[in-house]
């Protein structure tokens, strides 16, 4: 996520990958239904950038600032990691909620059909 790059986003994926987040209103589940979803959300942060990192066997904690338009976002990255090392669970928290509500109305205006 930290390059953007789509195809290292879907390579890390699990094929069982679940994805939740307050701004979404039920959990993606799979590989290409999240791959879609990070790939929109590529293009929605601006500025993107990791301040701070927290490993753990299985898992790991990122947190990260961005922009949506003229909304500053600070946000979680809860991962988790199968045997595999793939990400079998990303949990996204976000805040303020001003930032929430713009990263939700952008989101939707990516992902619903025209």
């Amino acid at each position: 996520m930290d390059t953007f790059d789509p195809e290292a986003i879907f390579a890390s994926l699990s094929p069982d990958v679940v994805f939740s987040s307050p701004v979404v209103y039920r959990p993606y589940e799979g590989r290409e239904a999240v791959a879609n979803l990070l790939r929109a959300v590529t293009e929605v942060f601006e500025d993107f950038r990791y301040v701070e990192e927290f490993q753990r066997d299985g898992g790991a904690a990122l947190i990260f600032n961005a922009r949506v338009g003229d909304k500053q976002v600070e946000g979680l990255d809860l991962i988790e990691y199968g045997d595999d090392g793939l990400v079998e669970r990303l949990t996204v928290m976000v805040r303020p909620m001003s930032g929430m509500l713009a990263l939700a109305e952008a989101m939707r205006a990516k992902l619903e059909p025209a």
